[in-house]
């Protein structure tokens, strides 16, 4: 079994799988000032709860887009796992060409993402776009040469909503899902149309500018992250929602760079 990591602004992500199969997969929150044993201690218990013992790892990937926690969580790993896990940055294969202006300052999320797409839905002379809803709404254009060319950053749902709450007097916290008009009643199917409603609008305009500099009508657009399919209730140009899209794209990097090696 190994475990992939997939180390957010918001959350870390963990998933165990025995091949291709996926065992069990959870969240925590990021935390920079937690420590690796903090860290390790809320793994191992997971993993003893759902019955996966410590030895059965025998290997492991993190994507990080917190630079200041890697060396926290390559020390969990070291102490509670005994594995050094492989990382998402140059020199690992991952068998995709970006073609942008830097390719280092990609994030190994959305190359990982990319991937996972390619591998899951991709189709030889068709482009793609990946939209993460994380922390960030991140958009990926993909080639119909399937190479990464470049993409869209844009703020993200959550961060959206507390930016609102917290500059404004009044307005209260609310739930993120979407009332049953876009002419709303009250304050807080106000609130809720305007978060939900808006972004679909943003991404629904992105993906169609998208196409038109692609000159491509035929683009598969892949969402993934928590309010995906939030968003994707409310738009047509979304083909496939996938949670576990990240995870997945990680799992398939190890093994294909354990193959390679």
């Amino acid at each position: 079994m190994i475990i992939c990591i997939d180390i957010g602004n918001t959350n870390i992500k963990y998933a165990i799988w025995d091949g291709e199969t996926l065992k069990f997969s959870f969240r925590v929150e990021t935390d920079l000032k937690r420590t690796s044993d903090e860290y390790g201690t809320s793994l191992t218990g997971m993993l003893t709860t759902k019955g996966v013992s410590v030895e059965e790892i025998t290997g492991g990937i993190v994507s990080s887009v917190v630079p200041s926690l890697d060396y926290t969580i390559d020390k969990m790993c070291e102490l509670y796992l005994h594995i050094a896990p492989k990382h998402i940055a140059p020199g690992l294969k991952s068998g995709l060409n970006i073609r942008c202006d830097d390719a280092r300052e990609v994030g190994a999320d959305r190359i990982v993402n990319c991937v996972s797409a390619i591998v899951e839905y991709g189709k030889k002379g068709v482009p793609m776009v990946v939209i993460d809803f994380g922390t960030a709404t991140t958009f990926n254009v993909i080639s119909d040469k399937h190479e990464f060319i470049g993409g869209v950053i844009s703020p993200g749902i959550k961060g959206s909503l507390d930016s609102l709450v917290n500059g404004t007097a009044k307005l209260p916290r609310v739930e993120i899902e979407a009332p049953k008009s876009v002419i709303a009643k009250n304050t807080v199917t106000n609130m809720q149309a305007g978060i939900v409603f808006g972004f679909a609008g943003l991404v629904e305009y992105i993906v169609k500018k998208i196409k038109r500099e692609l000159g491509r009508e035929d683009v598969f657009t892949v969402a993934t992250g928590g309010f995906s399919t939030v968003i994707a209730k409310e738009i047509g140009c979304i083909d496939a929602v996938d949670k576990l899209l990240t995870l997945k794209g990680l799992n398939y990097l190890y093994r294909l760079n354990a193959e390679e090696a």
